[in-house]
């Protein structure tokens, strides 16, 4: 029994392989798949970092994701494909062992954020993936570079690349350069492919078992989910917080990584729109509605919401808005609280950031009885 566990824990650490603000619990999409038939495909229109999709996986489950920001859909792909720490290895070493040249970005910013040697191999590495990133072994180091690409200083091994920084957002390049020279902060070299080898080796030390899988950079609204040739029994999700536009800023620098620009970006394409609370439910009652014409009638729905503080909103009352717009005809079986947003790591937690009060969280239970 004691063995079991070790090795389900083992399993679930790769769920964890980069830090990301929707920490969506393992635990609720677990719950809520656990007794899902062998060929039930499980979806989650805003996947996030993957964590309903990650769930199906370790159930057996074949699952598709869909997320509009570039660095969400990327964690959540890395967590999918079926590699071993070897190849995530094999994968770095034939990257750096290569002679290809790359340019390298410049500034203040980049000098007090990586030791000059550091950043070579990461902007190599970052050109190559940026060619090609289609092998298993290539998504997955993708990803485990996304979680290494900053964070905290260490006392022993080094587990980040950067200079001092918060592990789950990446500080703006004005304030970090004035925080890094307040503290006479200068950055370390950290070895690139040791880091590489010594976290593939803690998130791919056990397996879990291959599953179909699709992972979408694309908007929910508009992708024509009813085309896939699939219909999904199982939708589990949490949607973004109404009034939470901070995504794209926070993960400015794992979006450089991915090939955007070197410099802070605030607007990502197909977010969706929070001018108003009744805009934000008419634009999820799109998404849902898309939902519904790719799932079987009985399909369950469990959709996880909340608030945030700036926001007077209820956000009861906009998904209650936004699932009385859907074009289809749904069942909303009941809606239980989840707790408070200060318990555990949720949405509302904004990344360490203090709030004001704990806000309640909401898990709306839906049946589709019949889809438009």
């Amino acid at each position: 029994m004691v063995r079991g566990r070790h090795r389900s824990l083992e399993r679930e650490r790769l769920n964890a392989i980069c830090p990301y603000f929707t920490m969506f619990p393992l635990s609720v999409p677990i719950t809520q798949l656990k007794g899902e038939l062998p060929e039930t495909w499980v979806l989650d229109p805003f996947c996030g970092r993957g964590s309903t999709n990650y769930a199906a996986r370790l159930l057996g489950l074949s699952s598709v994701g869909v997320d509009s920001n570039p660095v969400a859909a990327a964690i959540a792909e890395g967590k999918l494909v079926h590699v071993t720490a070897a190849d995530v290895e094999a994968a770095c070493v034939e990257i750096l062992a290569g002679d290809a040249a790359t340019v390298l970005p410049e500034g203040d910013f980049w000098s007090l954020c990586y030791h000059p040697r550091t950043l070579t191999d990461l902007c190599r590495l970052r050109s190559a993936l940026l060619q090609d990133s289609s092998s298993p072994g290539r998504k997955a180091l993708r990803a485990l570079l996304l979680g290494v690409l900053h964070g905290p200083r260490n006392k022993g091994l080094p587990g980040y690349l950067s200079n001092q920084m918060p592990r789950t957002y990446a500080a703006k390049p004005d304030y970090a350069v004035r925080f890094w020279t307040k503290n006479r902060l200068a950055p370390v070299h950290v070895d690139v492919l040791e880091l590489v080898r010594r976290k593939a080796r803690h998130y791919f030390a056990s397996i879990p078992q291959a599953v179909s899988f699709r992972v979408y950079c694309e908007d929910s609204r508009t992708l024509e989910l009813e085309r896939m040739g699939l219909r999904f029994s199982a939708v589990v999700t949490s949607p973004p917080y109404f009034g939470m536009r901070t995504y794209v800023p926070d993960q400015w620098l794992r979006n450089w990584f991915l090939g955007g620009p070197p410099t802070t970006t605030y607007r990502q394409p197909n977010q969706l729109s929070h001018g108003s609370a009744a805009d934000f439910a008419e634009q999820l009652a799109a998404v849902f509605t898309n939902v519904a014409r790719a799932c079987k009638p009985g399909a369950r729905m469990m959709i996880r919401f909340g608030g945030i503080h700036d926001r007077k909103a209820r956000p009861r009352d906009i998904m209650l808005d936004a699932l009385h717009g859907v074009r289809s005809k749904l069942r909303i079986l009941t809606v239980r609280s989840a707790g408070l947003s200060s318990r555990g790591k949720r949405q509302a937690d904004q990344f360490q950031r203090a709030l004001k009060a704990p806000i309640e969280e909401l898990d709306f239970y839906v049946r589709l009885e019949e889809p438009s």
